[in-house]
């Protein structure tokens, strides 16, 4: 019974600053998924309610209407998307976000997706 100990302190501050590590990428993390899920759902739903001969620059401006009404404010939908019209309407995202985690560490999230309006349609 002499050598039976509970844990120490040491191993109680590291597990500690270890939550603490996990939570700060957590929130760092979690607007930006939050923000590109909305995004995507945006973007299928224009898709799906709108005229299947719109225009670019008709779909990317009801795309910005839709990022105003939804607070996404942090990108425009022309720094992020690519709309083509050849073989109906199809729309590209690529784009990354920087934010700062720790001293001059960065977090990176790259997100890309490409939607077609025919197959957005037949869901």
């Amino acid at each position: 019974m002499r050598h039976q100990r509970g844990t120490s302190y040491i191993a109680i501050l590291i597990a500690i600053i270890g939550f603490a590590f996990l939570a700060k990428i957590v929130i760092a993390v979690w607007g930006p998924y939050l923000d590109n899920k909305m995004i995507n759902g945006l973007i299928e739903e224009q898709l799906k309610s709108g005229p299947a001969n719109i225009s670019p620059s008709k779909f990317v401006q009801e795309m910005d209407k839709r990022f105003s009404m939804n607070s996404i404010r942090d990108v425009s939908f022309k720094d992020i998307a690519q709309v083509s019209n050849e073989k109906g309407l199809e729309v590209k995202t690529d784009y990354e976000i920087r934010k700062p985690f720790l001293l001059n560490i960065d977090i990176v999230l790259k997100f890309e997706k490409s939607f077609d309006q025919s197959s957005v349609q037949a869901k």
